[in-house]
């Protein structure tokens, strides 16, 4: 999630230090001095420890003695006033009479229970009723739009109905005093119009600059003699803002009595919502998931529950949790997550095993428990290596799982699917778990009432050709699809008096031909593109996707790599081999490919934006795919709006892309090329769908290849709260294009951009079919806020619930089914009827294409072998644990055999006297020196063979020590340093070296950490 509360007195730091600091023409006399104490008390606190923690209030805020006070709860509680939790007018010794009776006690909240440790404490001010004002400012797409009320407090009512409201565009000015004047206060005394306006205009610079997403203040007190006082706070700031800004909110924090941090100030806190405190085990998988690239989520909702999920992937988790909870066991759900991003065997080996920790704690329940391993399609992830990492969570909590009864069901797909699933099936026999494993022909989550209610018809009964066995032929060379899905599916009885919505009649046309050319239609099987960043893997699936499609040349003109030289780059084009340039900057690229006008960003999160931006300046390109997740949203909604004033469509970010079966994917959408094949990805279908999920993007890709003749485009646009292209923009594209005759979406809780389908539905502006449905129904039914895999998976009104939205879909005469799993049911109706109306006409099944197969992928497949280049009979480093002479290293530590040990077991082969060991570390204590590794040694190596004498061995090994090598100790240090010298934050040091497209140089170890240590 990238929009967070925060606390009502950090908000409040934020403001009393920036706002003085905000441009403007007079200085801000106006705003009352800020002062506050926050108490906070340890869980479990004795009395003495609450004494303890108001004597170091009264010592770092002596005003509280001499000062009448307000007092509250500050851990993100709304109505607190309504709920009993103000005290108003109070000396110092009745607030600590106040907080003592409500410290650490728990309280329920309409559903939620929490206990209250964390306090505010401010000066009293008295005021009449008629200075209270509202002023809120909340940030949308267009822009950012500010609310404003001349009547605030408790009592300020349905703030929406009610208040004046001034949007501020992106990218546009802020309004003058006069509009604002105007606009918000026409119902405010005009004595008082000046220092509103100068405070809100302060309030909206101080909002943009720290990149707050939400700030209510009610009630804002302008007192008679204009002085300014924000008694209650509420804000959000963007969590993923904090590379830009994390140094200006911690100045701020700095600012406190008592504040520790770094030199430039505390980090700022993103507590939990009330009553969802983060337990030891979420907050260990919380520190997991900030050290890696990929996510790792964990939410405990009740430990007492008897059904636990392991799900890959944003969207998977929440269709999931959905099953779960339209089954109606909402109540036994004990805990929401996922885990996606290709984490390693050890990230998962450490996720799986937290959540087998804390489902097989206490006494065994009676009925047992289930534990549901799922996830889509997976794009890129390696299923066979995460489920490694699983499988030694199973091995470790074998007979606990026993104990307590847990039927295991697993349901998994993507690269290397069919080996994970034989290992994880393999090892379900050999501990006699009771587990049930699926791959695609299962439905998503068609294992959810499998297990729960014994309906197995989620599992598709005809499943489509895979190829047979998991071997390299048959990999290599897909059976054919003879004839279309359509013509040997029949529509059950039980569809047929389906209560789907009617359809609207379009009239036939034949199928689009591949070369055909549309206006409307963004990618073709002419379209090319520029990869910016060192992609080589996303490339190669693009150009095998090409070469499976027939397509006349690569889909990749060259790649941009600021980081680098010019070079060219080798990939495969089939079975041959073929080379991409890479250029380091854009211009040289756009002037060596005029033709090119789609470009897929792989740039990080914090260099997208200046690199997008740059590329806007091209007029040449009309598509951008942004890749990457964690984007601020300010940044986000600037792209989204330059890119739209200049008639270029962003897909992203955090998308994995799109996909037109047949013509042009975008990086890793599809997945691997056995899914392309068995999702008939390689020529075009009938049906176009828009999703925000990659994975679930996959999954629809399979869905709709079973249910109708497949594919026609997909588009996944992103996850976060403000993709550069919403639902609508690509609905309408697919309803002006002649190949597609049914239109997908995939909502999901959160935002309301699915409104506007239902609008151009009923207007009529979508005249084609529409099958829908959105994820995320199981929110209602959780007592506390629940933040899904994606930022924008987050409803902040009943108007951003999924049932809200499924309903108004339906009410426009969209398709809706009942859930997810009867999705595929609709689309096998909708398509029987097209096709028997001579909307759809089923074209011919082309040849399967044979799939180029990389070596490397084959070897870890286990499908080839061939003779080693080199061999050690010493020493093997490709397990778990390295060995010497067939010793574990952590053998040789637990006998302390010493230098002279370990160098008898490689040298020798065995273990030598104790006398002779010492020998040996005897001459070394007299040659010692410092060996170089790797590429060093074996150069050394190479040099000794050829006869030269020792020294000039050794000196050809150690200076092959470079930059990349041993040398980069050197170099980290050096850039450290020099950034230490300077001052600066690790953020600026960063963001330094990206300005002048250094890498930096690190110290480390790519695969091994804290949570996987090398056992050497």
């Amino acid at each position: 999630m990238s929009a967070k509360p925060i606390r009502e007195f950090d908000g409040k730091l934020l403001l009393s230090h920036f706002l003085p600091l905000a441009p403007s023409l007079k200085p801000a006399t106006f705003l009352a001095s800020s002062q506050m104490a926050s108490l906070r008390f340890p869980e479990t606190a004795s009395l003495s420890e609450i004494a303890s923690v108001f004597a170091t209030v009264e010592a770092q805020n002596p005003w509280v003695k001499t000062t009448k006070l307000v007092c509250k709860p500050d851990q993100l509680i709304k109505r607190r006033g309504k709920n009993g939790l103000l005290g108003i007018n109070k000396t110092w010794d009745e607030v600590k009479h106040w907080i003592g009776e409500r410290a650490n006690k728990k309280i329920k909240i309409d559903r939620t229970t929490g206990t209250l440790n964390t306090f505010i404490v401010e000066p009293f001010v008295p005021h009449p009723q008629d200075t209270e004002f509202y002023v809120c400012i909340q940030s949308i797409r267009e822009g950012d739009l500010i609310f404003f009320t001349h009547e605030g407090g408790v009592d300020v009512g349905d703030v929406d109905a009610k208040a004046k409201k001034l949007l501020v565009p992106v990218n546009k000015p802020f309004p003058s005093e006069e509009q604002i004047a105007s606009t918000l206060l026409p119902e405010v005394k005009k004595a008082k119009h000046s220092v509103l306006i100068d405070f809100i205009t302060r309030l909206y610079s101080v909002y943009t600059d720290l990149q707050f997403t939400y700030l209510e203040i009610n009630p804002l007190v302008v007192t008679d003699d204009n002085n300014v006082y924000y008694l209650d706070l509420a804000a959000k700031l963007d969590q993923t803002a904090e590379f830009e800004v994390g140094k200006k909110w911690s100045a701020a924090l700095a600012s406190t009595a008592g504040a520790q941090g770094p030199a430039w100030g505390p980090s700022m806190e993103f507590p939990a919502p009330f009553g969802r405190d983060l337990t030891a085990e979420e907050a260990y998988i919380a520190e997991l998931d900030a050290k890696t690239g990929a996510s790792l989520k964990l939410t405990v909702l009740n430990p007492t529950g008897r059904i636990w999920t392991m799900v890959a992937g944003g969207g998977a988790s929440v269709v999931f949790s959905d099953a779960i909870a339209s089954h109606g066991y909402a109540h036994e759900l004990a805990n929401y997550g996922e885990y996606s991003g290709a984490p390693s065997e050890s990230q998962t080996y450490e996720y799986a095993k937290t959540i087998l920790d804390l489902m097989t704690r206490g006494a065994p329940n009676a009925d047992g428990k289930f534990l549901f391993i799922g996830g889509g399609i997976a794009n890129f992830t390696n299923v066979a290596s995460t489920f490694k990492g699983i499988i030694r969570a199973l091995r470790d909590f074998q007979k606990p799982l026993l104990t307590h009864k847990v039927k295991i069901y697993v349901r998994r797909a993507g690269p290397n699917y069919q080996e994970g699933l034989r290992m994880i099936k393999s090892v379900g026999e050999e501990l006699e778990l009771d587990m049930h494993v699926f791959g695609p022909e299962m439905h998503v989550t068609g294992i959810v009432p499998l297990a729960l209610k014994g309906d197995a018809k989620h599992i598709t009964a005809n499943p489509l050709p895979s190829g047979g066995g998991h071997d390299l032929l048959s990999i290599a060379n897909p059976s054919s699809v003879t004839q279309s899905v359509a013509t040997k599916r029949k529509v059950s009885e039980s569809l047929a008096t389906a209560n789907f919505t009617k359809i609207a009649k379009t009239s036939a046309a034949s199928p689009m031909q591949i070369d055909s050319v549309n206006e409307n239609v963004t990618f073709s099987n002419k379209t090319r593109s520029f990869v910016y960043g060192m992609q080589p893997r996303a490339v190669q699936g693009m150009l095998d996707f090409d070469f499976m499609c027939k397509r006349a040349q690569p889909s990749v003109a060259c790649m941009i790599y600021p980081f680098g030289g010019h070079h060219v780059q080798k990939f495969y084009w089939g079975t041959k081999e073929t080379l991409l340039p890479v250029y380091t900057s854009l211009e040289e690229a756009m002037a060596k490919f005029p033709d090119v006008d789609v470009l897929v960003n792989f740039a990080s999160f914090r260099s997208v934006y200046d690199s997008t931006m740059e590329i806007l300046k091209f007029p040449q390109i009309k598509t951008i795919a942004i890749i990457a997740e964690g984007v601020p949203e300010k940044r986000a909604r600037q792209l989204l709006h330059t890119a739209k004033e200049k008639g270029v469509l962003i897909i992203g970010p955090a998308t994995v892309g799109g996909i037109k079966p047949g013509c042009y994917k975008i990086g890793n959408t599809g997945g691997m090329m056995d899914n392309i094949v068995a999702s008939l990805l390689y020529r075009p279908g009938s049906v176009a769908y828009v999703s925000k999920s990659g994975g679930m993007s996959n999954e629809l890709n399979n869905i709709i290849s079973r249910a109708t003749d497949g594919v026609c485009e997909g588009v996944a646009i992103g996850g976060d709260r403000y993709p550069g292209s919403t639902f609508i923009d690509h609905m309408l594209r697919f309803e002006h294009d002649p190949a597609a005759k049914i239109l997908v979406l995939l909502g999901e809780v959160g935002g309301v951009e699915e409104y506007e389908i239902a609008k151009a539905v009923k207007s009529g502006l979508i005249k084609k079919p529409v099958v829908a449905w959105c994820i995320g129904t199981c929110a209602k039914m959780f007592t506390t806020d629940v933040q899904f895999g994606h930022a924008g998976s987050f409803a902040n009104s009943d108007l951003e619930t999924a049932e809200a939205k499924n309903k108004a879909l339906r009410d426009a005469g969209v398709i809706v089914p009942e859930t997810f799993e009867d999705m595929p049911d609709a689309l096998e109706w909708l398509f029987a009827e097209l096709v028997k109306d001579g909307t759809i006409v089923v074209a011919k099944e082309p040849e399967v294409p044979k799939i180029p197969i990389d070596y490397a992928w084959a070897q870890e497949l286990g499908l080839i072998r061939k003779p080693a280049s080199f061999i050690s009979t010493i020493c093997d480093d490709r397990g778990q644990e390295l060995l010497y002479a067939g010793v574990a290293i952590s053998e040789v530590f637990k006998e302390d055999v010493g230098i002279g040990g370990v160098l008898s077991l490689l040298w020798f082969k065995r273990r030598l006297p104790s006398y002779a060991a010492k020998f040996i570390e005897m001459v070394l204590m007299l040659t010692a020196d410092h060996g170089p590794a790797v590429s060093g040694a074996h150069n050394t190596i190479v040099t000794a063979r050829a006869g030269r004498d020792l020294v000039s061995s050794l000196v050809s090994g150690l200076l092959t020590i470079g930059e990349r090598f041993g040398g980069a100790l050197d170099g980290a240090a050096q850039t450290f340093s020099a950034a230490y010298d300077k001052g600066l934050s690790p953020q600026e040091f960063v963001d330094s070296m990206r300005k002048n497209n250094k890498l930096i140089l690190g110290i480390g170890h790519k695969i091994k950490s804290r949570t996987n240590p090398d056992l050497r």
